[in-house]
C-alpha cells in the first residue's frame, strides 16, 4: 500500500498534522495527484544534487501536465493550472528547495505513520496530549460563546436606554414648552409625575446595564487569566517541543479565533460606554450612574485589550535555514534564515501599515555573550493580511542573514567559558499601532538561539537545542547553560527516538532504547528514573571513545538519513546492541544467521556479525568492519549483504551470510531493497563490485573478525588480489 493511502487511513487527529505539512510551498492537490509518481522519486539525494533537483522538477511539471489534461473538472484544471504557475515562480531559479521541502514532507509522513503504529506513547508526548483535550477545548468554545452572547444582549440593552432617554428627553423639553400658567395644573402634575417615574426606571436601566458590564468584564479578566492566557503558554510550549521533533503543532488558528472573539467583545463593550457616554451628555442628574462608574470601567476595558493584543502577538515559525528544517533555531552565519510572526487578534480598524522590526541580541547586559551580531538584510517588513488564516496579521522574513561583529586588532573581549554551541542568542520583533484612540507597543521574541559558523558545529548546536526545549518553558532564558539542569531518561530518550522518527522516518523501540540507556549508563542501571547530566549527554567522551554520546548518536542518524534508510525503515537494523549481547543472541541460531548493529568504536559505522559453528560444535562469532559513509557511498548496503564474500585458507569464497536475525532468509528480507538494475553502458558487459573478507585461523579464544577493503572490488580487481590478500589485512575486533 502507498505511503499516501496509508496516510489516508489515519484518524482524524493525525490527519490534523499532515494538513499542517501541506501550504502554498507544496499543495495537498499535487500529493493527491502525483502521490504514486512523488513516492517514486529519490527527493533526499535531489536536496544535494543541483543537477537532479532541476531534472526532477522539470519532471513534476510534465505530470502535472500530464494529470490537468486528463481532468474532466474545468475548476480543477484552473486550480492545477495556477498551482504550477505559483510553483515555476517559487522554484524555476532554485529547485532544489522544492526538492527539500517535498522529503520534508514525506518524511513528516513517515513519522506520523510511525507515531500511528507507536502502541505506547512517551511522558512527553502523553503530556502534551493531555493539555489540549478535547474536553478543554469544548469548554473554551462554550465560555467564549456565552460572553459573545451577553455582549450582544447587551447592545440591545443599550439600545433600550437610548430609546427610552429620547422618550425621556422629548417628553421633558415638551412640558417645559408649556406656558407657565399650565404649570400647576392637574394635567401638569401628572406629567411631571410621569416624568419622574421614567427617570427612575432610566436611572434603573442605567444601574443594571452598568451591573451587567460589570460582570462581563470580570468574565473576561477571568477567562483571560484562567483559561486564554494558559493555552497560549501551552501552545507555546508544544511549539518547543515540535521543534525538537515532538508531535506537529496544531491549535493556533483556533488559538486565533478565541483571541479575536474575546478582542472583538472588548471592543463592543468599548463601544456600548462610549455610547453610555454620549447619552449623559443630553441627559444626566444627580447620583446618575454612569459618570460614576464609566471612567473605572473604562480603565479596565482598556487594560485587557491593551495585553490581550500584546500577549497576542507570537512567533508563529521559529528561525531556521531552509537548508535545515528539521533543525530550527540554528544559524549559520553567512547563510539566510526565515521566520515569521503572527498577530492572533483580527482587527478591522487598525492602520495595515503595521510594520515589524526585527532586532538581535536586543538588550543584553554587557558580558552576557563573547560574541556579537547584526542583521545583515532588511530587517523591517509590513505585516499583511493572510486569506488562508482568516484574515489575520502576519509578516514572514524570509531572507534575513547575521553576521558577526568584527573587533579592533581581532579581539572579541572576554571570551566566556561557554562553547560557541552553548552560547545562547535571540531575535525580538517589535511594532507599534493605534486602534480605537489606544496605542499598543508589541514585542515578542524567538526561542533561544544557536548561532555558529562552521556546518561542523551544527551537531553540538542542536544538542543544545534539544537540551534547552526539553528541560525548560522560559521563553529567553539566555543564561540557561551557566548551570544547565538534568534530564531524566524517560524524556530524553522519548526525544532521542524523535529523532530517528523524524531523520530516518521510524523511532526506536523499547529494546533500542534500553541499548542506549545502557550505553550511558552501564548495564546494571535503572535507566526509567536515572538522569543524565549535560556534560554526559554532550560533551564527555564516552569511556575509551574519543567521541561523546551525542557525536556517537548523531554520526549514526546521518549515516542512516544518507545511506541505510530502506534497511533501517524496514526494521532490520538491531542497530545498539553491544558486541557481548549479539553473542549471546546469536550463539543458538543455525550457522550463517547474522544481526545489523552501529559500531560503538567508529563514528557513522555499522558492522555485521555472523556465527558459524567449528567441528566440535563450538559457536564461533565474525564480525565485519564497520562500513562508514565513504564505503557506503561506492556501494548499497543491501548489495554488500547479497555480495559479500569470505576467503579462508584458499577455499573459494562463498557469502557466509545466510539468515537475518531471528531466522529470516538472507534474500527473502532484502531482495527487494538489491539494485538489480542492470549496466546501462554498451557493448560493454556489465560488472559487480564485491564485498571481500578474509578469515584466517586463529588460535586465540576471542573470535577473529573481518575486514572489508575500500573500496569494494570487480572480480577482476578480487583474483590479482587474493595472492596478497593475507598480507594486507589483519583482523579487526571492534
Amino acid at each position: 500500500m502507498s505511503q499516501w493511502k496509508q496516510i489516508q487511513q489515519l484518524e482524524i487527529r493525525l490527519l490534523e498534522h499532515v494538513d499542517y505539512l501541506y501550504d502554498d510551498n507544496f499543495p495537498m492537490d499535487i500529493r493527491q495527484g502525483l502521490a504514486s509518481w512523488i513516492e517514486a522519486q529519490d527527493w533526499e539525494t535531489a536536496v544535494n544534487d543541483e543537477s537532479m533537483a532541476a531534472v526532477m522538477f522539470t519532471n513534476l511539471l510534465s505530470q502535472l501536465d500530464r494529470v490537468r489534461s486528463q481532468e474532466q473538472n474545468f475548476l480543477q484544471r484552473h486550480n492545477m493550472k495556477i498551482i504550477q504557475q505559483q510553483l515555476q515562480l517559487k522554484y524555476t531559479t532554485n529547485p532544489a528547495i522544492m526538492a527539500r521541502v517535498i522529503s520534508t514532507c514525506l518524511r513528516e509522513e513517515r513519522r506520523i505513520l510511525s507515531s500511528a503504529c507507536t502502541e505506547e506513547q512517551g511522558p512527553l508526548e502523553k503530556s502534551l496530549q493531555n493539555s489540549v483535550a478535547f474536553e478543554r477545548q469544548k469548554n473554551m468554545d462554550n465560555r467564549v460563546g456565552i460572553i459573545r452572547g451577553s455582549v450582544q444582549l447587551m447592545d440591545q440593552a443599550v439600545k433600550y436606554i437610548e430609546d427610552m432617554q429620547d422618550d425621556f428627553d422629548f417628553r421633558y423639553k415638551t412640558l417645559q414648552s408649556r406656558e407657565s400658567s399650565d404649570r400647576n395644573s392637574e394635567t401638569m402634575k401628572q406629567e411631571v409625575t410621569k416624568l419622574q417615574e421614567m427617570l427612575n426606571r432610566l436611572d434603573f436601566k442605567r444601574k443594571e446595564i452598568l451591573s451587567k458590564m460589570d460582570v462581563v468584564i470580570k468574565e473576561i479578566d477571568d477567562l483571560v487569566t484562567s483559561q486564554l492566557n494558559p493555552e497560549l503558554q501551552d501552545w507555546k510550549r508544544r511549539q518547543q517541543i515540535a521543534a525538537i521533533g515532538g508531535p506537529l503543532l496544531t491549535g493556533l488558528d483556533q488559538l486565533q479565533s478565541w483571541f479575536t472573539l474575546t478582542a472583538q467583545s472588548l471592543f463592543q463593550i468599548k463601544r456600548q460606554l462610549d455610547k453610555l457616554g454620549e447619552l449623559v451628555v443630553k441627559v444626566t442628574y444627580e447620583s446618575d450612574p454612569i459618570p460614576l462608574q464609566k471612567p473605572q470601567m473604562e480603565e479596565r476595558v482598556k487594560y485587557l485589550i491593551y495585553h490581550l493584543i500584546k500577549s497576542s502577538f507570537v512567533v508563529e515559525k521559529q528561525p531556521c535555514m531552509p537548508t535545515h528544517l528539521q533543525k530550527p533555531l540554528i544559524i549559520k552565519t553567512g547563510v539566510q534564515f526565515t521566520t515569521k510572526v503572527r498577530l492572533l487578534v483580527k482587527l478591522p480598524e487598525v492602520d495595515y501599515q503595521l510594520k515589524v522590526k526585527t532586532t538581535f541580541d536586543k538588550d543584553l547586559p554587557p558580558g552576557r555573550v563573547s560574541r556579537q551580531f547584526f542583521i545583515l538584510t532588511n530587517n523591517t517588513k509590513v505585516m499583511d493580511i493572510e486569506d488562508y488564516s482568516n484574515g489575520c496579521l502576519s509578516v514572514e522574513f524570509r531572507h534575513l542573514q547575521l553576521k558577526e561583529k568584527k573587533y579592533i586588532n581581532g579581539t572579541k573581549g572576554s571570551e566566556g567559558l561557554l562553547s560557541v554551541t552553548e552560547e545562547l542568542h535571540s531575535l525580538s520583533f517589535e511594532a507599534c499601532f493605534t486602534v480605537q484612540g489606544l496605542t499598543i507597543d508589541l514585542e515578542t521574541c524567538s526561542l533561544p538561539l544557536v548561532v555558529i559558523s562552521n556546518v561542523s558545529q551544527l551537531p553540538g548546536g542542536w544538542a543544545s537545542v534539544m537540551w534547552y526545549n526539553l528541560l525548560t518553558d522560559e521563553p529567553r532564558n539566555l543564561a540557561f547553560f551557566g548551570n544547565p539542569p538534568r534530564a531524566n531518561w524517560s524524556q530524553l530518550s522519548e526525544v532521542l527516538s524523535w529523532q530517528f522518527s523524524t531523520f530516518a522516518g521510524r523511532g526506536l523501540n523499547k529494546e533500542q532504547l534500553a541499548m542506549l540507556g545502557e550505553k550511558l549508563f552501564g548495564q546494571h542501571a535503572s535507566c526509567s528514573d536515572y538522569q543524565v547530566s549535560w556534560s554526559k549527554f554532550s560533551k564527555e567522551n564516552i569511556p575509551g571513545k574519543p567521541f561523546s554520546f551525542w557525536m556517537w548518536l548523531d554520526s549514526i542518524l546521518e549515516l542512516i538519513k544518507k545511506h541505510l534508510l530502506p534497511v533501517w525503515n524496514e526494521n532490520y537494523i538491531m542497530g545498539f546492541v553491544s558486541k557481548e549481547m549479539e553473542r549471546a543472541l546469536l550463539k543458538d541460531k543455525e550457522a550463517g544467521t547474522f544481526l545489523l548493529r552501529f559500531s560503538e568504536s567508529h563514528l557513522g559505522g555499522i558492522t555485521f556479525t555472523w556465527v558459524e559453528y567449528s567441528e566440535n560444535g563450538d559457536a564461533k562469532f565474525n564480525s565485519v568492519e564497520p562500513y562508514t559513509k565513504n564505503r557506503l557511498s561506492a556501494l548499497p548496503f543491501a548489495d554488500i549483504i547479497r555480495d559479500y564474500k569470505v576467503i579462508s585458507d584458499g577455499v573459494v569464497p562463498e557469502n557466509p551470510l545466510k539468515f537475518l536475525y531471528p531466522n529470516i532468509p538472507k534474500d527473502e528480507a532484502f531482495g527487494r531493497l538489491y539494485n538489480s538494475q542492470p549496466s546501462k553502458v554498451y557493448p560493454y558487459i556489465s560488472s559487480t563490485l564485491i564485498p571481500i573478507s578474509e578469515l584466517r585461523p586463529n588460535a586465540s579464544t576471542t573470535p577473529p573478525s573481518c575486514q572489508s577493503p575500500q573500496p569494494p572490488m570487480t572480480p577482476g580487481e578480487f583474483d590479482v588480489l587474493c595472492f596478497d590478500l593475507s598480507d594486507m589485512n589483519s583482523p579487526y575486533s571492534e
